[in-house]
């Protein structure tokens, strides 16, 4: 080969070469560039946490049933046989007495009141004529009641006979005191879950009548002057332990075991791990850019590494799917709404 062909081919591999190595520094330097963007982008977030600050104060929990309210006495009074009406003794809303004459018969019969109540329906005046068996004065007691409500068979266990309880009428909103009279243990439903039916006697007032519709309430635990907590504020592990996000002192946050005790479904007491006054963090919501969004939803997941964090007031759901078997539950006595936020 001649020494002109030997340059030139030399001169070939040199240009060749250049372009190469012109490539690869490209390359590389492109590779770094979309490895700190890609860093950068991934460090675009922002967290938001929820407030809960501990009180002291008195949580309980209670069973809820719907029911409705009943006469337990009434009567209607009839005639013994043909007959013409002499005297007629009431008047409709008249309160009798037991032993009280309501109506006098010409067969020689007068009907009296078998116990104390009111008149709530005269059906005849007199001179009418009557025939055997035909209604002459209803009597009923307004006053003394009744009301029957369905427990399942999740909750009969936890009900007997003797258990206090209030009676809530839900059109008056007025309140009265009861107890479990009787349960009939014997299942009437034939459903997938059984229905066992119990019987509470209430004593009412005014405005009050049969057919309303009522709430029965029967405290279960109750816990006094103890620190209590928003339940929202609670999460938990894998293996059901509670804890709390409380922050130190560098503004970090750490994971600390809370033992929980009587809840309400909206509060939660705190037996240990939380002192009264203390502050702990839910994550509430985590903000990123449409970059990074964009970039999450290729790679199926989202990675942080970097937090700004913000701080609000309000509530996530970390314990409220925990809380299935409680009813009722507003804010604890001695507690503050504000700062902590209760059946089946």
């Amino acid at each position: 080969m001649s020494e002109t062909t030997k340059r030139k081919s030399g001169k070939k591999k040199k240009r060749i070469f250049r372009r190469i190595l012109g490539i690869l520094i490209v390359l590389i330097l492109l590779a770094g560039a979309g490895v700190y963007t890609w860093a950068k982008l991934r460090d675009q977030y922002t967290v938001t946490y929820d407030e809960y600050t501990a009180t002291t104060g008195t949580i309980s929990n209670s069973l809820s049933f719907s029911g409705s309210l009943a006469l337990r006495d009434s009567e209607t009074y009839t005639a013994s046989g043909k007959a013409t009406v002499r005297t007629v003794y009431v008047a409709n809303g008249d309160e009798v007495k037991k032993g009280d004459k309501l109506v006098r018969l010409s067969n020689g019969s007068t009907v009296t009141a078998d116990f104390d109540g009111r008149v709530n329906q005269v059906s005849v005046e007199v001179g009418d004529e009557v025939a055997s068996g035909e209604s002459l004065v209803q009597i009923a007691d307004f006053e003394h009641m009744q009301v029957s409500f369905r427990v399942d068979e999740y909750d009969i266990g936890d009900v007997a006979v003797g258990d206090r309880c209030t009676v809530t009428a839900t059109a008056t909103e007025k309140v009265f005191e009861s107890a479990v009279e009787s349960i009939n243990y014997i299942s009437s439903s034939t459903g997938n879950v059984a229905y066992y039916t119990a019987t509470a006697y209430v004593d009412v007032d005014g405005d009050v009548y049969p057919g309303m519709q009522v709430t029965v309430t029967i405290p279960q635990e109750e816990a006094v002057d103890v620190v209590v907590l928003k339940a929202d504020a609670l999460s938990f592990t894998f293996e059901n332990q509670a804890f709390v996000f409380k922050m130190k002192e560098d503004e970090t946050l750490e994971q600390v075991q809370v033992e929980v005790g009587v809840s309400n479904g909206n509060y939660v007491e705190i037996k240990s791990g939380l002192e009264s006054g203390e502050t702990v963090y839910v994550v509430s919501e985590v903000k990123e850019d449409s970059l990074n969004g964009l970039f999450s939803s290729m790679f199926g997941q989202t990675q942080f590494n970097q937090q700004n964090n913000n701080r609000q007031n309000g509530g996530g759901q970390n314990w409220q799917n925990r809380q299935n078997n409680n009813n009722g539950g507003g804010a604890p006595s001695g507690g503050s709404p504000g700062q902590n936020g209760g059946g089946r």
